[in-house]
């Protein structure tokens, strides 16, 4: 269950697969600001490839895409954070919790680039295929788009609120 929340906290941001502070404060149980607070006092120790602070329009189009309140809450846009950042977040949050919890984020984050390496080896395979053989295999081609939008789809699924009785 953690890793699956954990994946769906995990966000592509300027081209970087990032989580946002507040994902990351719920996930370590602290308030946000008491995170954003101790990012702050050590500053030095998240250069920009670690960590950076979303535009007003990247928040905008995010809070847009996910339907997040507009009121209240975030007076700034929040602060994003790349594996580096998340994993030289340990060194400052020393709770058993936070170093489970970020044993499990390195976790989700090789996940993703596990799968993202398998489908680019299977995408090169074909392409060295087609070529070789002077051919498109479209058949292939469109099992790869199917089990690829399944995904997605699945993805999508597991992210909708549920309605009616919550226990």
């Amino acid at each position: 269950m953690e890793l699956e929340l954990i994946k769906k906290s995990i966000l592509e941001i300027r081209g970087k697969k990032v989580m946002l502070d507040m994902d990351l404060a719920k996930i370590y149980e602290v308030e946000t600001r008491a995170l954003k607070q101790a990012v702050r006092r050590n500053l030095d120790r998240f250069p920009e490839d670690f960590m950076f602070q979303l535009t007003k329009e990247e928040w905008s189009n995010l809070t847009s895409q996910f339907v997040i309140s507009s009121w209240g809450g975030h007076r700034h846009p929040p602060f994003a954070f790349t594996e580096q950042g998340v994993a030289m977040m340990s060194s400052l949050l020393k709770s058993k919790k936070a170093i489970q919890m970020n044993i499990a984020i390195m976790r989700a984050f090789v996940k993703i680039r596990q799968w993202a390496l398998t489908y680019q080896e299977l995408s090169d395979k074909l392409s060295d295929l087609e070529k070789l053989h002077n051919q498109k295999f479209n058949d292939i081609d469109q099992v790869l788009k199917y089990l690829l939008q399944k995904d997605y789809s699945s993805k999508q699924q597991a992210n909708r609120e549920n309605l009616g009785y919550k226990k």
